[in-house]
């Protein structure tokens, strides 16, 4: 549901994502031989803006990224015609892009990987990657015959394109399934029933209500359709030439998992569309090796067969990227969409029913919470107001913490948490001329959304890693450290899901080798923080947001019809704190 959109203030210099991430570890004890000193493992995020290509070295004394490379769909990609990766259309609940610039995407940087690296390829021992969770894509029954015969003498995705029995895929951002939801709700028996099935609510982004929209406005397609993917499964799918497993972490997103038993759940099914199983992939564990990389790929660009092991969710590989193998710890991504995520050793579920429980790539379980206004709410209020990063961050620095009680809820965009399904901005003692105090109110809201709605998690976070592209933003970490009261660590490598996926790669490969490493030995050397960068909590700032969150939540309330107007709450607030 991320994408590394840029919100610099104080980048890395130039090749320092590879310095940082350098980590010799000779003399480190492990747990036994891994599979091949000086291997290389590949690993992708395919966001919603974006794709990007990371390869790591692992397996011998030294651990290091040697290479990432980002591509932007609407800059590489124009004649799709996306815009921040979605394709326009007249209904603005609707969100969909092209399963076609996803396989381009994915053949793009592939040739990148094989031309630009300088990298010894026959090294490459095992491939993964994440993906925008939720998105679905619609193959026909022809399909499994294109995949297994691709024709390396052509590109990749005009041998798909007529094999597809919808053009479009719904994505994340997609909120026009209220119908569908509140169908599969009734016939699960409530919210709370649906959500301790499968870990969350039925929720509009999710891909059982998107199915269900899917048969009920376009029944023949959805006859024609043989295979329902995720994006994750799609591109797996893409380069193993055979159609991949779902593994129980994107699974989740979906409505249709028993969470506790990671199988698909026959009610959920029954209450989604008729014949579903049958169009579904299998589910498999998130090490599952899929099989080597398909003959494509190695006529066509140089590739070794690989082994191809199943992709996942990007917020299932973040918790990998991040370095969170045990709970404790979260991480907050800060990116299209802003998440805060974190393991849990049981399925917990959010009584409230807004937050997510998804299983985790270690075989355990996550929780999660996501805000749909992320990275594009900071860019419409740095434009609203004529400025720069540098001037954004300048206005949080200049106001107060809890601004003098002017409070925004940011929802420029239908928002997922909490669900606020018409989009609009709302203003609290907040005058819409004052740009600094507009800024400060922005960050704020989103980091108060995060606490407020993750308290279900039950984890008492004493650290927070940031990543995502506003993880470079000084200024905005001190607002996420100051309300959290926690340090905020930075990761070495700025796009954890994809870091992941390149993790993940290494440890299913280990595995299928018969020589498995536990999870804290594979992130060791590629997960540790920068201790200089990172940002510590305000003390003085503690007991402002403690009042402001009850504050902030009564303003939620009422914008979404549930209490009464703020108003005495927010000048009690201005009274304590000045104003």
């Amino acid at each position: 549901m991320r994408t590394c959109a840029p919100v610099a203030e104080d980048p890395l210099p130039p090749g320092a994502w590879a310095r940082s991430a350098r980590h010799r570890l000779a003399g480190r004890p492990t747990s036994g031989d891994v599979p091949s000193p000086m291997a290389l493992y590949l690993g992708f995020d395919l966001g919603t803006q974006g794709l990007t290509a990371i390869v790591i070295e692992a397996g011998g004394p030294v651990r290091e990224v040697v290479f990432q490379r980002s591509l932007s769909f609407d800059e590489t990609f124009p004649q799709y015609g996306t815009v921040n990766g979605v394709l326009p259309g007249d209904d603005p609940l609707v969100a969909t892009s092209s399963p076609l610039l996803w396989a381009e995407a994915l053949e793009t940087m592939m040739g990148l990987v094989a031309r630009e690296s300088g990298l010894d390829l026959s090294r490459l021992r095992a491939i993964s990657g994440s993906a925008q969770q939720h998105g679905s894509v619609y193959l026909a029954a022809s399909a499994t015959a294109a995949l297994a015969g691709l024709d390396a003498a052509r590109p990749l995705a005009p041998q798909l394109a007529g094999h597809l029995t919808r053009a479009r895929s719904p994505i994340w951002m997609d909120a026009s399934t209220g119908a569908q939801c509140a169908a599969i709700t009734r016939a699960l028996g409530g919210e709370s029933a649906g959500a301790r099935l499968t870990g969350s609510r039925a929720a509009l982004r999710f891909t059982g209500p998107q199915i269900r929209k899917f048969f009920e406005q376009d029944p023949a397609a959805y006859a024609r359709t043989d295979r329902i993917h995720l994006v994750s499964s799609y591109l797996a799918s893409l380069l193993a030439g055979a159609h991949a497993p779902t593994e129980p972490g994107d699974g989740a997103g979906m409505n249709l998992m028993d969470l506790a038993r990671r199988e698909w759940a026959p009610a959920a099914l029954e209450a989604t569309a008729p014949g579903l199983v049958a169009k579904l992939p299998a589910l498999r564990e998130p090490w599952a090796v899929v099989g080597p990389l398909a003959p494509y790929w190695v006529r066509r660009h140089g590739f070794p067969p690989a082994k191809v092991v199943a992709w996942s969710g990007d917020n299932p590989c973040s918790l990998v990227g991040a370095g969170l193998v045990a709970e404790g710890a979260i991480a907050i991504s800060l990116g299209t969409s802003d998440t805060l995520f974190g393991p849990m050793r049981e399925p917990r579920t959010d009584p409230a029913r807004d937050g997510h429980a998804f299983g985790s790539p270690d075989g355990g379980y996550m929780g999660l919470v996501c805000c749909r206004n992320g990275s594009l709410a900071r860019e419409r209020v740095r434009d609203a107001y004529g400025l720069d990063w540098a001037g954004f961050s300048e206005s949080l620095r200049s106001t107060p913490a809890g601004n003098r009680g002017a409070v925004m809820l940011p929802w420029f965009e239908p928002e997922i948490t909490p669900r606020a399904l018409s989009a609009g901005v709302r203003r609290y003692a907040l005058d819409p001329a004052d740009g600094p105090a507009n800024v400060r109110a922005l960050v704020e809201a989103q980091m108060l959304a995060l606490a407020l709605h993750s308290a279900w998690m039950s984890v008492e976070v004493r650290t927070i890693r940031a990543t995502g592209g506003a993880a470079a933003n000084n200024a905005i970490l001190q607002v996420t450290a100051d309300v959290f009261g926690a340090e905020v660590q930075r990761l070495p490598v700025g796009n954890s899901a994809c870091l992941g996926s390149a993790l993940r790669a290494w440890h299913a490969d280990a595995l299928a080798e018969g020589r498995p490493v536990p999870w804290d030995e594979v992130v060791a050397g590629f997960t540790e923080p920068e201790a200089a960068r990172t940002v510590r909590p305000i003390p003085a700032h503690a007991g402002v947001y403690a009042e402001l969150r009850g504050a902030y939540a009564a303003c939620e309330a009422h914008a979404l019809g549930h209490g009464p107007h703020p108003a005495s709450r927010l000048a009690a607030f201005r009274e304590r704190f000045g104003g």
